[in-house]
This record gives structure tokens, sequence and C-alpha cells, in this order.
């Protein structure tokens, strides 16, 4: 269909697909966006720039990021703006998932019938996935707005891309689990996905409860402000552990924080350079100051470290806000696990550690 250029957010359902772009695609052709929005966005500006057909992909609950400017911008009652969605159905009825995506997976189709979207659930059968290109290709020619294909689970071949080298010597884990011991006094909110489930099992192996943990399993980029609501309304410490790609998907906040200036408040960016959690795919994270930006916008204390020693006179620090940017490794263990509470007893757990 004469598609040149790519960009969202990486999926862990898309992860072979993102996986084979990022290999074969040129690098300016494919960019691996902030938040779904934002690709959006880009997606809008190359076909303004060019006349020719984006893709861009994200999982579905991305689509929360991407509901803005697909109606306020690719609609075909404002900009009329054809490009291509490709939507990774996490929560698919039926189909066994992580508690945060079963509601966006009850909704996924809905949602993308109520905007007016056209769609189809993408065939594994590769001679049904070519008719379904076909009606792809009319919509788009015949009225030249967004036109979704929702992926399933298992829908694409593996395809893994090599292995970069990575000469930070801790892992996620091992610095998660140095924060912990350093901060045993504190409430903890830890980001989606890798990290929440680290810090999970270090509990778990140490014999020690999860009282003082918010675990944020959904909504990706939003563990710093729940962090600040409950640092701005108690006397506890609060620490925020946070990963580089959820602190560029709604990098504003970091504003806030520094603004409204809670002195309990540590806001720790872990910094492995990918989404470790949907692939590997890379953030850009390490292309950037990002600790320039937290003195910037007004922390009182901003850190980066890459040892463990480093790290610990880090988190000594009392007075904030204080913002740590710790640079690991990638990866994780292949056997970490996930955590047996359900999102509402982990609140109510917090909650009750809390004072609440």
């Amino acid at each position: 269909m004469g598609v040149g250029f790519y960009s969202g957010v990486p999926d862990s359902l898309l992860k072979n697909l993102c996986a084979y772009i990022t290999d074969t695609v040129p690098k300016k052709d494919n960019i691996i966006a902030v938040n779904e929005g934002c690709a959006v966005g880009l997606a809008s500006g190359y076909h303004i720039a060019t006349g020719k057909i984006p893709v861009v992909y994200m999982q579905n609950s991305g689509l929360g990021n991407a509901t803005n400017p697909l109606l306020s911008l690719a609609d075909e009652d404002v900009y009329n703006i054809p490009m291509i969605l490709i939507i990774g159905w996490r929560g698919e009825p039926g189909v066994h998932d992580e508690p945060q995506h079963v509601k966006q997976g009850k909704v996924t189709c809905t949602l993308l019938e109520t905007m007016g979207i056209p769609y189809v659930v993408l065939s594994d059968d590769e001679d049904q996935c070519k008719e379904q290109m076909k009606v792809c290709r009319e919509h788009l020619e015949k009225k030249g707005s967004p036109f979704a294909f929702v992926v399933r689970k298992n829908t694409f071949s593996e395809y893994k891309l090599p292995s970069a080298t990575d000469d930070n010597p801790m892992s996620r884990e091992q610095a998660i689990e140095i924060i912990a011991d350093s901060m045993d006094d504190a409430v903890f909110v830890s980001t989606t996905g890798m990290a929440s489930r680290e810090l999970y099992e270090i509990r778990e192996r140490k014999g020690q409860g999860h009282g003082s943990d918010f675990l944020t399993v959904g909504c990706m980029g939003h563990a710093s402000q729940i962090a600040l609501g409950i640092a701005l309304n108690t006397e506890k410490r609060v620490v925020c552990i946070d990963g580089d790609g959820a602190v560029l998907m709604h990098m504003g906040g970091m504003a806030t924080i520094a603004v409204r200036s809670p002195k309990n408040y540590v806001h720790i960016m872990i910094n492995n350079g990918v989404h470790d959690s949907v692939g590997g795919q890379p953030t850009v994270s390490r292309d950037i100051d990002v600790t320039g930006i937290a003195r910037s916008v007004g922390y009182a204390k901003v850190f980066s470290v890459s040892d463990e020693n480093a790290l610990k006179k880090a988190l000594g620090e009392k007075e904030g806000p204080v913002f740590i940017e710790v640079m690991v490794h990638r990866g994780a263990r292949a056997d970490l696990g996930r955590p047996k509470s359900t999102p509402v007893e982990n609140k109510e757990a917090l909650m009750r550690t809390i004072g609440v």
C-alpha cells in the first residue's frame, strides 16, 4: 500500500512485528514515540508532508493516549488523515491476561466502533490476511481516514533483534533491592511492568510484607503522579520507582512534581534504555540529558548513578524532591513471577499502612 513510515509504542503482542520493522526499516522511517498520541501526530505530519500512508502501532491500552488526536486531528470530520493502526488486543475476552488489561480488552472493539474507525481482527491465515489488506486499501482510497487492524495474541511468528551490548553493572532488580533495603521506612509506588514484579518478588524472597508498596499494574507513565498525590497528603517518605519509557511518556509530570516541591518525595528513574517488558525496543532516554531536565524544572537534588555505592549515597539525601537516574543493563530473569494479590487488595493494604 506504499507505506513508508512507522511510529508507535511497542506492545508485547506486537513485539515480533516491531522487531522486524526495527530491523528492516530505515531508522528515520520508524520512530518509537514517547506515547501513542504523539505517534498519531507524527503519522499525521508524515502524511501532510508526503501524501503517503503511515502506520501507527500500539497496545490497546494506548488507545486512551491516542483518542484525542484520532478524533480531533485524523478523523474524517476534521483533517481526514489516512493511517493504518495496528493494535495489540490485550485482555481479549476469553483469553487469560493480567487484571489491568481485562476492561480494556472488553471495550477495545466497541471503542473503535464508537470512534467511527473501521477495523478487522487480523487473521493468522495469510490468504484471509491478504483479503483484509484489500479491505483496508479500499477504505483508505475511498475515505482517506484511519483504519485499524486488531491483533490477537500469538498472531505473528517469532522475530528477534540481535542482542545489544550494555556495560552497566547493575540490573534493574539489583537496583530496586538496594532502594528497598535503604529506605525501609518509606512508601513505594512502582511503575508498570517489570519493576513492580521485581519489587514484589524481592519482598517475597525476604519474607517482607507488601503493605508499603503500590504496584502500578496499568496506566503507564502515571506512577510519578500517583506518588505525588500520596506525598502531598502524608508525612511518610514516598519513593516512586519509575522507568525511562514511563518517564518519557508523560514527562510533563516532572514539572508538576518540582513546582509542588514535596520534601518527602524521591523520584527514581531506572534507565535501561529500552521498553524491557515488550521486547526490548529502544527508548530515547540515553540520547537526552534527563537529569538536566530534572534540574531545569526545579527538583531540589538531582543525581545520576551507575553503581551500588553511588546509589546508596544518593538515597541518603533527605531534602526533596529528589530525582535519581539509575543506569542499569537491560533484561530480566526468565522466571520472574507476578503479584499474587489483586490490585484492590494491594491498594487497600497501602491505605492501611498510610493510616486511612
